[in-house]
């Protein structure tokens, strides 16, 4: 039997009640966990087990550090929040900053003492800070000290907040690091039981006010052992960069998590990534794994066919990871034209910590998101809660070693029915087990009786060569119930007018069924989207 470690109660006693609960099922020998352990124990304690003490495991333009290298940081920044701020088990940390090797650091700290990690987007503001702190209530924070002023307007609206320690991502100094090295890292990390807290993960925004999904030791391990293991199979050898925030869970997973169990290395760039520099920086760093959204690899196709032709040579990228919302089949061929690469998608949650239904490159069938992954089991079902036959639209019901646990929502009951995570996609599901993404399932289309997913028409009106990005909606119609509407930000160079609008419906009409095709088209620069790429469709439907 585990005892948890955790004396301060306070997410514990926030969670669903029992009945709300997922249903958890460890369905696999990998996912049979010991009842104490700490996630970020286990994962130092894994690379130096297999001799991979001396490889790298966090790089940046500035500096190189070692599995061992950085166990010994964490270790002492541990120390310091224990020794120093009085940091207690199960206290929640805010910590704020960008993708760098000082924010790695942080969390795994932060973690490894025992405490709840509260990691929060950079570009929120004072607001959507305060909001945060206000449901977490952490009484520390760990900032980047480029971005102190937001925190520190929220901090003087939320008295909570007690203790603000800042970082320098750029260099090995800072007020943290400062008092990091005084320590001699010798303490041992917290015996968290695996049913602690290591993380309130704060959903991104795209359907509304966020809540904070709770995931324990158990579940982020357990995590690795599914997804990582089965589809990934990254190896040491590997580099990953990406540009999915550590905030987001798609980040932390892809970006920190999941590279220290596989006992690989990641790069995180001093500058903010934009297409352009992240394709050099890909063949700069002989990157193997690349994270981001599909907007992204569309738009830094082109840029890495220039760098190949630039240098004579292909990349040594291997795998393309996209996920964070649904990638149009017009977007894969682009990449794949562009860098010989099959694209691996997938589709996680938030709330279930990563993905759930993938395909690796060499089990792809075009215009699907993949199978489930080992350990979880999905289905396809009906308003009731049945399965529905293979080829029907219905919602996405998910089962297995993660699940849904919001802290103090009552939103949880409309997530988790009868053990069943439904994270609100709409899917068909072949003969062969293949998932097919139609939409959010708030964001079907219904006009004059016929259904319609919002992506399918995207991808439509993507394979059009002036269209750069799209979105698309219903939009309330008194004759049809619903018409379909979009939203194009165009190529440069390209005019939306009336000539334009035609030519885009003509182009869905003979892409896909012509019903489909949007009956309104509306010009913008851009698309409302979260700090990680995500379309913001609700902004869209009330501008």
């Amino acid at each position: 039997m585990s005892y948890s470690a955790q004396t301060d109660r306070f997410v514990h006693d926030r969670l669903p009640p029992p009945e709300q609960w997922p249903r958890l099922t460890y369905t696999l020998p990998e996912l049979q966990l010991p009842g104490q352990v700490n996630l970020v124990q286990v994962l130092f304690e894994s690379a130096a087990k297999r001799g991979l003490g001396d490889l790298p495991l966090l790089r940046s333009p500035r500096r190189t550090l070692s599995y061992a290298q950085a166990q010994a940081e964490v270790a002492r920044i541990a120390q310091v929040l224990v020794q120093d701020y009085g940091l207690v088990p199960g206290n929640r940390v805010l910590l704020r900053g960008g993708n760098s090797i000082g924010m790695a650091l942080a969390w795994l700290a932060v973690v490894q003492a025992g405490a709840v990690a509260v990691a929060t987007m950079p570009l929120l503001r004072a607001k959507e800070l305060g909001d945060i702190i206000d449901k977490a209530q952490p009484t520390l924070a760990i900032c980047d000290e480029r971005l102190l002023d937001e925190l520190q307007l929220a901090r003087a609206q939320q008295p909570v907040l007690q203790t603000l320690v800042s970082f320098d991502a750029l260099h090995q100094s800072g007020e943290l690091a400062l008092a990091a090295a005084r320590c001699d890292g010798q303490r041992p990390p917290c015996a968290t039981a695996a049913d602690d807290i290591a993380l309130l993960a704060f959903t991104s925004g795209t359907t509304g006010k966020p809540k904070a999904a709770v995931h324990t030791h158990r579940d982020v391990l357990a995590a690795c052992e599914t997804w990582p293991r089965h589809v990934l199979r990254a190896t040491p050898d590997d580099i990953v960069m990406g540009s999915p925030p550590l905030a987001f869970t798609f980040g932390l997973g892809g970006l920190l998590i999941f590279p220290m169990w596989a006992g690989a290395s990641v790069y995180f760039p001093d500058i903010p990534y934009t297409p352009q520099a992240m394709a050099q920086l890909i063949f700069d760093t002989g990157a193997t794994i690349v994270y981001t959204a599909p907007t992204f690899y569309r738009q830094m196709a082109p840029f890495m066919q220039e760098q190949a032709t630039q240098r004579g040579q292909a990349a040594a990228l291997r795998l393309s990871v996209s996920a964070g919302e649904g990638l149009p089949d017009a977007t894969r061929q682009l990449w794949k034209n562009a860098t010989g690469l099959e694209m691996l998608d997938g589709i996680g949650a938030t709330e279930m910590f990563h993905i759930f239904i993938s395909a690796a490159p060499e089990d792809v069938r075009r215009g699907a998101i993949g199978t489930v992954v080992p350990g979880y089991t999905a289905r396809v079902v009906g308003e009731d809660g049945q399965e529905l036959p293979r080829g029907s639209v219905g919602r996405i019901a998910v089962m297995g070693p993660t699940g849904c646990k919001y802290m103090g929502d009552a939103r949880q009951a409309s997530y988790v029915k009868d053990g069943w995570n439904y994270p609100g996609d709409a899917f068909v599901q072949d003969a062969e087990g293949y998932f097919f993404y139609q939409a959010r399932t708030d964001d079907m289309i219904i006009t004059s009786g016929y259904n319609v997913g919002a992506p399918e028409v995207e991808d439509a009106l993507l394979s059009h060569p002036g269209v750069a990005e799209c979105g698309v909606i219903g939009q309330s119609d008194e004759a049809r119930g619903m018409i379909v509407k979009a939203f194009c930000v165009l190529r440069p160079g390209v005019v939306g007018d009336a000539a334009l609008v035609q030519a885009l419906q003509d182009h869905v009409k003979a892409t896909i069924a012509p019903y489909k095709y949007p009956r309104e088209i509306t010009f913008l620069d851009r698309l409302p989207r979260t700090e990680t790429g995500k379309l913001q469709r609700f902004r869209l439907k009330t501008p």
